[in-house]
C-alpha cells in the first residue's frame, strides 16, 4: 500500500462537484433546457445548438439507443440514476461519460431532470479513491488515526478499535493522554505536535502504546504520520497509520537476548559466577525475577549423582528480593508438586500461566506464602539445567504483577539460554574439580608446616590462584642440612593445573635430593637445569606420541639459599627468580642482587653463587612473582610495600607474613597467580655450643680425638654420648690418617642433635661396605653408620667433611634445649 500522503493529497476532486462537472437540464419531454460551459468543453456542442432539442437527436449514437432508453426507464422508476453511459461528441466520436441524474420538481406538476456528467476515467478514479478511503476506515488491518489542529482525535478506524479494545467513537474528541498510559501518551502527543508545526512526515517510528485500561500489557506500534492540508495550504490536522509490531519487537528482543546471553554467560570458569550471569541476563529481557538452584555437589566441583536426590542450593537470585523466602547460599527443598520438581523429573521445561499465586512456585511451605504474596507473581517458567546427560539444577523465572504472562516463545528462549548456560556451568564444575585435584596435589607436595631449626626461625604462606588459568606450580621448602645448616628454596613452575603441580612435586623432590648431597647453590641450579631439560624432552616426546596438540611447556624459576648458623655465612643462587629481600636487625631493608641466571630448562648458561654474611636476627624474604603482581602489577609499588612490612624486624614472623599478604593482596581479592612467601629469621649458634680442633696427620691423632671429645661432652653434660661419640671420632680420624692428606679438623656442634665432623683436604669419598670375616679392616665406617642417626659427606673447595648426627638424650624438668640459650 502506498503512503497515506499520496492517498490524500493527490486524490482527484469530486468530478460531480459544482463548477467541475458538466451540467444539463432536460424537461419532462427530454428536450434540453439548460447547457453549461463545461458541457460544451467536454462534448463540443454550444448552448445554442442544443437548447430546445431532444437529447436523442444529438447525444446518443443509434447503436447506443437501447441502452440509453433502459437508463431512462430505470431513472424515472427510481427518481435518479448514477453510472457510465457512452455519448456522442460533436465530431461524431463516442465518449464514455459518467452521469448522475436527479429529478427536479418545478412549481405545479412540472418535472425536469438535472444531469451532471464527467469523463468516465475521472469518475472511476474518484470511485476508487472513495473505496480506498472507506477501506482504510472500515476494513484495513493497519490502524488509522486523524487529529485536528488542536491535537484531539477526529476519527479512528476499526483496526485501532480492535487492537485497543475500545469502541471506534470512544477516542474521538480526546487527547492521547485520555486513553493511553501517561508516559506513552506524552510521546504520542509530542509526535503529533512536531508534525503539525514542522510538516515533516514520520515514517515507521516505533514506540510504546500501552492502553490506560491495560497498563501491564506491552504494546509496541510502528507509526507513520503526515500533515493534512487543503488545496489552499490550510492545515487541517495530522493523519497517522499505526501498525502493531509487538510480536516482531518481542522476537527481536528474544534474539538479542540470546546473543547477549552468549556474550555474558560463561566468561569465567566459576560455577557460582556463571549462575549469577545467567540470572542477570534473564531478568534483563525475559523475567522479573530469576533464581538458579544447583545440586550441592555441582557447587563443589563434583559430578552430581544420577537423578535428583536431596535439596538444591540457591546460588543466584536476581534481582535481590528480600520477600523471596530463599536467598543465595540457602538450601531450597524440592516439593513433589512443584513445577521445579516436575521439570527435573521429566527433564523438560514447564510453563505455568496460572494467574493465582501458588506456594509450590516458590518451592516453599505455606507458612512463607504470606511473606511472598506481595510480589504479585502470576507466571512461571522452570527449566532444568542438563549437560552431558547430568542434571545440574533448575532455573526458575517469574513474572510479577505488572507484566504479561509468559508465552510459549518465552519458554523456548528460556530453554535455549539455560541449555547454553548448563554447558558453561558444567565446564566450570569440571574445571573446579580439576582445580581441587591440583590444589590437593599441590598442598600434599608442599611442606606441611614450617620447621623450627637451629639455623633459622621460619614462617610461610601459600595462596593458590583461583579461577582461570588455575592452580600454578609455586612451591617453597626448608631443608635441614649437615652441620646445623639449612637450605631455603622457593620456585615457580611454568603453567597451571595438575601438570604444573605434578612438575612442581618432581622438582621439589629433586631439590631435596640434591640438597642431601651438600652441593653448592650454583651446582644445585646446574643439576636442576639439566633435569628440567630432560623432563621437557620427555613431555614433548609423549605429546607427539599421543598425537596431542596441547603440549605442556615445562620450565621453572628457582632460588636456592644455604645458611650456616655457625659462621653466619649465606650463599645463594637463582635461576630467573625474583631477588630476595634482606632486613637487618636495625630495620634496614635491601633487595639483594645475586646474578639472575637463566630460568631452568634453557640450558647452556652458567649459574653463579652469591655469598654474604648475615647478622643474627636478620630477615630473609623469599617469594614468587605472584606476590608482587597481586595488587595492580606495579612491581615498584609492591616492593616498597614489602620493604615496609619487613622493616619491623622484631615482630613475630607470623604477624609479618600476615602483614605482607594484607599489604600486597587487596581485601577480598583472590590472586590470579599462585603466591608463595617464605620469611626466615637467622640464628647464630653460641660459641660455647661449638668446639673445633685441628689435629696433625699422625697415628696418635685418633687417641687425641677421643680425649678431646670425652672432655667436651663431659663439659656439656652429655656423658651418656661420650663412649659412642669418641668411637665415632676415632674411626673418622683414623680413616683420614690412612687415606687423606694435610691437617685434620675435628668439630663438635651441640644443637638439637650432637654433630661430629671430621674434615680433611682430600676429595676421596668414603664408602660404606660390609667386611668379610677374613678382612682385617673395613668395619670402621660400618660401625659409624650403626652408632649414629645420620651420616654423610659434603665437599668444599678445600676438601671434604664427613659428618654424623646423634640425638641428644631426653631432658627433664624445665630445661631448655641448648640452642634456645
Amino acid at each position: 500500500m502506498g503512503t497515506p500522503s499520496m492517498l490524500f493529497s493527490e486524490s482527484p476532486e469530486d468530478p460531480f462537484a459544482l463548477g467541475h462537472g458538466a451540467t444539463a437540464v432536460l424537461d419532462d419531454q427530454g428536450a434540453v433546457v439548460g447547457w453549461s460551459v463545461r458541457a460544451q468543453e467536454l462534448l463540443g456542442y454550444s448552448a445554442k445548438e442544443v437548447i430546445g432539442r431532444a437529447w436523442r437527436e444529438f447525444l446518443v449514437d443509434t447503436r447506443d439507443l437501447p441502452v440509453a432508453r433502459s437508463v431512462v426507464v430505470n431513472a424515472m422508476r427510481a427518481g435518479g440514476w448514477f453510472g457510465v453511459l457512452p455519448v456522442r461528441h460533436r465530431d461524431g466520436r463516442r465518449v464514455e461519460m459518467g452521469f448522475r441524474a436527479r429529478a427536479i420538481t418545478r412549481d405545479g406538476d412540472g418535472q425536469e431532470w438535472m444531469l451532471v456528467g464527467a469523463p468516465a476515467a475521472e469518475v472511476i478514479a474518484w470511485q476508487r479513491d472513495r473505496a480506498l478511503l472507506d477501506g482504510l476506515y472500515r476494513r484495513s488491518p493497519v490502524g488509522l488515526v486523524t487529529y485536528g489542529p488542536d491535537r484531539k482525535v477526529l476519527r479512528v478506524n476499526r483496526a485501532i478499535a480492535k487492537a485497543s479494545g475500545v469502541p471506534v467513537d470512544a477516542p474521538v474528541g480526546h487527547h492521547p493522554r485520555d486513553f493511553m498510559v501517561q508516559d506513552d501518551a506524552a510521546r504520542a502527543d509530542e509526535r503529533v505536535r512536531h508534525v503539525l508545526e514542522t510538516g515533516e512526515p514520520l515514517i515507521f517510528t516505533e514506540q510504546s502504546a500501552r492502553a490506560a485500561h491495560e497498563p501491564g500489557r506491552e504494546r509496541i506500534v510502528s507509526v507513520s504520520a503526515f500533515r493534512m492540508e487543503d488545496p489552499s495550504g490550510r492545515v487541517l490536522g495530522v493523519a497517522e497509520t499505526i501498525e502493531d509490531v509487538t510480536d516482531r519487537h518481542r522476537a527481536q528482543r528474544r534474539l538479542a537476548l540470546l546473543n547477549e546471553a552468549s556474550a555474558r554467560v560463561g566468561n569465567s570458569l566459576d560455577v557460582i559466577r556463571t549462575a549469577r550471569e545467567l540470572a542477570e541476563v534473564a531478568v534483563d529481557g525475559l523475567a522479573d525475577i530469576c533464581s538458579v538452584d544447583l545440586m550441592k555437589p555441582v557447587t563443589l566441583g563434583d559430578e552430581p549423582p544420577p537423578g535428583v536426590t536431596g535439596p538444591l542450593l540457591r546460588v543466584a537470585l536476581s534481582p535481590p528480593e528480600p520477600r523471596i523466602p530463599f536467598h543465595e547460599g540457602e538450601v531450597v527443598p524440592i516439593l513433589p508438586e512443584s513445577a521445579q520438581a516436575r521439570c527435573l523429573d521429566e527433564r523438560r521445561t514447564i510453563l505455568d500461566r496460572q494467574l493465582t499465586l501458588r506456594p509450590e512456585w516458590y518451592v516453599m511451605d505455606r507458612r512463607r506464602i504470606e511473606v511472598a504474596s506481595g510480589l504479585g507473581v502470576h507466571s512461571l517458567i522452570a527449566v532444568p539445567l542438563v549437560a552431558r546427560g547430568l542434571i545440574l539444577g533448575v532455573v526458575s523465572l517469574w513474572r510479577s504483577r505488572h507484566s504479561e504472562p509468559f508465552e510459549d516463545d518465552d519458554a523456548a528462549v528460556a530453554q535455549e539460554i539455560s541449555s547454553r548456560a548448563a554447558v558453561c556451568i558444567d565446564n566450570a564444575r569440571r574445571f573446579t574439580q580439576q582445580q581441587n585435584a591440583a590444589l590437593t596435589l599441590q598442598r600434599s607436595l608442599l611442606p606441611s608446616a614450617a620447621t623450627d631449626l637451629p639455623a633459622v626461625e621460619v614462617a610461610c604462606r601459600y595462596l593458590p590462584a583461583s579461577g582461570e588459568p588455575g592452580i600454578g606450580g609455586d612451591w617453597f621448602d626448608v631443608i635441614p642440612l649437615s652441620g646445623a645448616r639449612v637450605a631455603l628454596v622457593v620456585g615457580d613452575v611454568v603453567g597451571h593445573g595438575i601438570h604444573a603441580a605434578a612438575s612442581m612435586g618432581r622438582l621439589r623432590a629433586a631439590v631435596r635430593t640434591l640438597a642431601s648431597l651438600d652441593l653448592e647453590p650454583d651446582e644445585v641450579m646446574a643439576r636442576l637445569d639439566d633435569l628440567v631439560s630432560l623432563l621437557a624432552a620427555e613431555v614433548e616426546a609423549n605429546a607427539h606420541g599421543n598425537g596431542s596438540a596441547d603440549e605442556q611447556v615445562l620450565g621453572a624459576t628457582c632460588l636456592y639459599a644455604v645458611y650456616d648458623p655457625v659462621s653466619r655465612h649465606c650463599s645463594l643462587a637463582r635461576a630467573g627468580h625474583p631477588a630476595p629481600l634482606l632486613s637487618t636487625p636495625d630495620g634496614e631493608v635491601t633487595v639483594l642482587d645475586p646474578p639472575a641466571g637463566p630460568p631452568l630448562g634453557l640450558g647452556g648458561l652458567p649459574f653463579e653463587t652469591y655469598d654474604l654474611d648475615l647478622p643474627e636476627g636478620s630477615l630473609l624474604a623469599l617469594y614468587t612473582n605472584g606476590l608482587l603482581e597481586a595488587r595492580s602489577g606495579d612491581i615498584d609499588a609492591a616492593l616498597e610495600s614489602l620493604r615496609t612490612c619487613l622493616s619491623a624486624v622484631g615482630d613475630p614472623l607470623d604477624h609479618t607474613c600476615h602483614a605482607v599478604i594484607e599489604a600486597l593482596l587487596p581485601v577480598g581479592h583472590v590472586p590470579a597467580d599462585d603466591i608463595a612467601l617464605l620469611i626466615a629469621r637467622t640464628r647464630v649458634l653460641p660459641p660455647e655450643n661449638v668446639a673445633s680442633w685441628e689435629l696433625p696427620l699422625e697415628a696418635t691423632s685418633a687417641a687425641r680425638a677421643r680425649e678431646l671429645t670425652t672432655a667436651k661432652l663431659t663439659e656439656w653434660g652429655l656423658e651418656e654420648l661420650a663412649f659412642t661419640t669418641e668411637l665415632v671420632a676415632s674411626e673418622l680420624v683414623t680413616n683420614t690418617y690412612r687415606y687423606a692428606e694435610g691437617p685434620v679438623t675435628l668439630r663438635l656442634i651441640r644443637t638439637q642433635t650432637l654433630i661430629c665432623e671430621v674434615s680433611d683436604t682430600s676429595h676421596t669419598s668414603p664408602h660404606l661396605r660390609r667386611a668379610h670375616s677374613t678382612d682385617e679392616g673395613g668395619r670402621g665406617l660400618f660401625l659409624v653408620a650403626q652408632l649414629t642417626e645420620r651420616w654423610g659427606t659434603r665437599y668444599t673447595h678445600d676438601g671434604k667433611t664427613v659428618w654424623t648426627e646423634q640425638p641428644l638424650p631426653p631432658t627433664t624438668g624445665d630445661e631448655h634445649p641448648p640452642e634456645a640459650d
